[in-house]
C-alpha cells in the first residue's frame, strides 16, 4: 500500500475508533484523575466543538498526552507520538488501542506531517508538542512543524499549559497524589497574508508568536522557559477565534 493510501485508510478509520477512545478516556478520568492524580482542568470552553483543531501542549512528562486525552471531553484528541512509544512493551498497547499515529524524531517525517494535515482536513482534533521532545525545565525553542501543519489545514490552535506533572512518578512512590493543572488557553489560527508556500522565516515567526500564547497558558510561570517574558509577545500572525458552542460528549 502506498503512503498516500495508508494515510487515507488511517483517516477513514477514525469513526470506528470512537468506542475504544470513549472507554479509555473514562478509565483515564476515573482511575487517573480521581485516584492516582489530582487534576485541575480549566479553560475547557476554549476547545471548539468541531472543525480542525490542534492541542498545542508544553511537554514536561510522559504523562502529558494522557492528561490531554482525558481533559478534553467534547471530542477526541488524536496524539502524535514518537515511534519509540508504539514499540514500548507497556505504552505500545495503549498507543495502538487509542489509535495514535507516530513520528520519527530527528528527521522531517513527511508521513507524520501528511497524517496530521489529512486528519485536520477531515475535521479532527490532534495533539502536538511543538518542542518535539520533553523539556521539564521550561519551554524551549519550537520547531516549525506545527506552524506548517496549521497553515496547510487552517486549523484552530488551542495552547494547552501543563503544570505539576514533571515529578508525578516520584510523588506516587511516596504515596502522594500530584496536583496537576491542565489549562486550555485562548484559541487562535494563523493569518495567511498570501497564498502559496510560506517562507521558512515566516513559519519561524509564527511559531515564535504561538509559543508565547502557550507560555501564557502555563499557570506555573517557572515552566515558561525562554518565553517567560510574556510582555514580549506579539500577535502579527495570529487571529484569535471564538470557540463554537459545545456539542454532546462523543
Amino acid at each position: 500500500m502506498s503512503t498516500s493510501a495508508s494515510i487515507q485508510t488511517y483517516v477513514a478509520r477514525q469513526p470506528r475508533l470512537a468506542w475504544r477512545r470513549r472507554l479509555l478516556r473514562s478509565l483515564i478520568r476515573t482511575l487517573g484523575f480521581k485516584v492516582l492524580w489530582q487534576v485541575e482542568v480549566t479553560g475547557a470552553d476554549n476547545i471548539p466543538a468541531d472543525g480542525p483543531g490542534i492541542i498545542m501542549m508544553n511537554h514536561i512528562s510522559m504523562l502529558d498526552p494522557v492528561l490531554c486525552m482525558g481533559a478534553v471531553t467534547n471530542r477526541f484528541v488524536i496524539p502524535m507520538t514518537k515511534i519509540e512509544n508504539a514499540r514500548h512493551p507497556l505504552i505500545g498497547p495503549f498507543v495502538w488501542w487509542w489509535g495514535s499515529y507516530t513520528v520519527n524524531r530527528g528527521e522531517v517525517d513527511r508521513r507524520a506531517l501528511m497524517n496530521s494535515i489529512e486528519l485536520l482536513r477531515h475535521g479532527q482534533l490532534i495533539l502536538i508538542a511543538p518542542e518535539g521532545t520533553r523539556h521539564p525545565e521550561g519551554l524551549a525553542e519550537a520547531k516549525d512543524g506545527l506552524a506548517f501543519i496549521a497553515t496547510r489545514s487552517d486549523a484552530v490552535i488551542i495552547p494547552t499549559g501543563l503544570s505539576g506533572a514533571a515529578d508525578w512518578k516520584e510523588k506516587l512512590f511516596r504515596l502522594q497524589r500530584p496536583h496537576i493543572q491542565v489549562n486550555f488557553g485562548r484559541p487562535f489560527r494563523f493569518k495567511r497574508e498570501a497564498s502559496g508556500r510560506i517562507p521558512r522565516e515566516q513559519l519561524a515567526a509564527m511559531s515564535h508568536e504561538a509559543m508565547y500564547q502557550l507560555a501564557l497558558a502555563i499557570r506555573d510561570e517557572r515552566l515558561r522557559g525562554r518565553y517567560r517574558d510574556v510582555s514580549q509577545a506579539t500577535t502579527h500572525y495570529l487571529e484569535f477565534v471564538e470557540p463554537s458552542p459545545k456539542r454532546p460528549n462523543p
